[in-house]
């Protein structure tokens, strides 16, 4: 797991450039989805989170809401929820791929990631 947090994605990347624009993968592979992955948990304080095999590849917003487990009624099992979803946003900056945790504003540098601009 150590090699994996190392290879996925830097925390330390550089500030936004004048070039940097809203973007999406594209060509998807298991790595670029590991490091997607990586990037979010450790932005989450590494918490195990669960991405669709297309994520970030149609638009550069992701939005993660944490799983409610509910009781066989329906209800919250830890009561009501008030939590906001945690929203992220993809950019192309330079020849890198960035995840940005809009909450925070920490920059994740997604490897082994091919993005294009977004499309709008």
């Amino acid at each position: 797991m150590a090699a994996l947090i190392s290879t996925a994605c830097h925390a330390a990347t550089p500030m936004p450039s004048a070039d940097e624009v809203p973007a999406v993968i594209v060509r998807p592979t298991a790595q670029s989805r590991a490091a997607l992955e990586e990037a979010v948990s450790i932005a989450l304080n590494g918490a195990k989170v669960t991405l669709a095999d297309l994520a970030l590849t149609g638009g550069s917003e992701l939005m993660i809401e944490r799983m409610i487990r509910r009781d066989p009624e329906g209800h919250p099992v830890q009561g009501r929820v008030t939590e906001k979803p945690e929203r992220f946003r993809l950019v192309r900056s330079g020849g890198d791929c960035v995840l940005i945790h809009e909450r925070t504003g920490k920059r994740y540098r997604l490897v082994d990631t091919e993005c294009a601009a977004e499309i709008r």
